[in-house]
């Protein structure tokens, strides 16, 4: 159901006027798989373009953490019926060959992908991340390559946030991937960050900018705390899908999804009767009690009031001009203090701000 609800997340993107359909995946040295379930998610976004199901028409990777010839190869691997026009809907900003521009003239055959034309045309070489304009123009560039000028669409997939992140400050980062997602051919995006390398500052502003966050977690051990062979296997070969999705009425809606990582990929199921009762009891139980007790209500009858001038509406009603009486204790006071006229006397706080201004009057009175 998690991984459903993303990869229809990711297929339909956003509407038109809105800000592109952001996730952000999130692993840790826990449960260290965020690399293969990136890798799976794009290989659907792929097909979902490929084969013209998705608003997007064309696909633009940021690669910091593996070579553009690996996620070209694992994209035919995945027998995609169209990994043959890989050319007409599928770019890549090669980041990870030279990021910091230390090998402009490379002799080897390293930076020239090994004398393979097809992977020449759909890659381009990054040689200054540090310059996120550039990059942030150059991604616009590519997608806008695939599929025009005008309302035409594309996605965009950034596999390592935390590689950029050793090369830019937070800020900077934030305003790359708040730019692209406010332009209004970006249908997607998504990226990949390991949690545990940063601050939770940085985390919590990356979630900020997503509507969709997912967090990989080691799966719960029993409820009797015993932790054995069989528990320490399943984390290791796989953990829980934690998801929370944003929805546009500004609710949360949280999903939970077990994975296994196999051979020819990444199965994911439904979480066990175990699991589901150890949530359950987690998620906090509050009550809301919108009716006083016959105590409170007596306790409430009873509270005796200083003054209050104000009248219900039906002794309203029966004397519409009545002649209000003075309390005996503050008529007594007033004949003791030699009358009952009195002055209260305002002070401005600043005499610069004018009587008629826009900021409550009395905001800067003083009695």
């Amino acid at each position: 159901m998690a991984e459903a609800s993303v990869g229809r997340a990711l297929r339909d993107g956003s509407l038109e006027g809105e800000h592109a359909a952001a996730l952000s995946l999130k692993d840790s040295l826990a449960c260290p798989f965020g690399a293969p379930l990136f890798s799976h998610f794009l290989r659907g976004l792929a097909t979902n373009v490929s084969a013209g199901r998705s608003p997007a028409r064309g696909l633009v990777l940021v690669a910091f953490d593996c070579s553009p010839s690996f996620y070209v190869d694992f994209l035919k691997g995945g027998g995609s019926s169209c990994v043959d026009s890989t050319a007409k809907w599928f770019r890549v900003l090669d980041c990870y060959s030279d990021p910091l521009g230390w090998k402009k003239h490379p002799s080897s055959s390293f930076l020239q992908g090994g004398g393979n034309g097809s992977l020449e045309e759909l890659r381009t070489v990054f040689r200054d991340v540090k310059d996120l304009d550039k990059l942030c123009s150059l991604v616009l560039d590519l997608g806008r390559g695939l599929v025009g000028e005008g309302k035409g669409r594309f996605a965009i997939a950034i596999d390592s946030i935390s590689t950029l992140l050793r090369h830019a400050s937070l800020p900077s980062v934030a305003s790359l991937i708040s730019n692209l997602r406010a332009h209004s051919q970006v249908s997607t995006i998504f990226w990949l960050i390991h949690s545990d390398l940063h601050e939770s500052r940085v985390c919590a502003a990356l979630d900020y900018l997503s509507t969709m966050v997912a967090i990989l977690e080691q799966r719960i051990e029993n409820s009797r705390g015993e932790k054995g062979v069989l528990s320490i296997q399943h984390n290791f070969y796989g953990g829980r899908f934690h998801l929370r999705l944003k929805r546009r009425n500004g609710r949360v809606k949280i999903l939970y999804e077990d994975f296994h990582v196999e051979q020819g990929g990444i199965k994911f199921s439904e979480l066990s009767s175990e699991n589901k009762l150890v949530n359950q009891t987690l998620l906090p139980k509050v009550q809301f009690n919108l009716q006083l007790s016959e105590k409170e209500r007596i306790d409430r009858a009873n509270t005796i009031h200083i003054y209050d001038g104000r009248r219900s509406h039906q002794e309203a009603q029966k004397d519409p001009h009545p002649t209000t009486l003075p309390a005996p204790g503050i008529s007594e006071i007033s004949k003791n203090m030699g009358g009952g006229k009195g002055e209260i006397h305002y002070l401005r706080d600043s005499d610069d701000e004018m009587p008629d201004s826009d900021e409550d009057p009395d905001d800067d009175l003083d009695i």
